[in-house]
């Protein structure tokens, strides 16, 4: 019985020593893909600010057309 248990208990000790080994390990991620996602991010501010100038634009030139009219 001693060593029945002596093995178990050893068993889990070795689980627990690779599950905290395995949860140390370095995460990593690439560079270039958050790189890539920061260029697509600015791209879509860009073409937003851009659409709504345009818009804002328009409004202010069919106002004043109608008031020159």
């Amino acid at each position: 019985m001693k060593k029945y248990f002596q093995k178990k208990f050893q068993i889990e000790t070795e689980r627990n020593f690779k599950d905290i080994y395995s949860n140390q390990q370095t995460k990593t991620t690439n560079v270039n893909i958050l790189l890539n996602r920061v260029r697509l991010d600015k791209k879509k501010a860009f073409k937003r600010r851009l659409i709504i100038s345009f818009i804002i634009f328009s409004f202010i030139s069919l106002f004043t057309a109608y008031l020159i009219i």
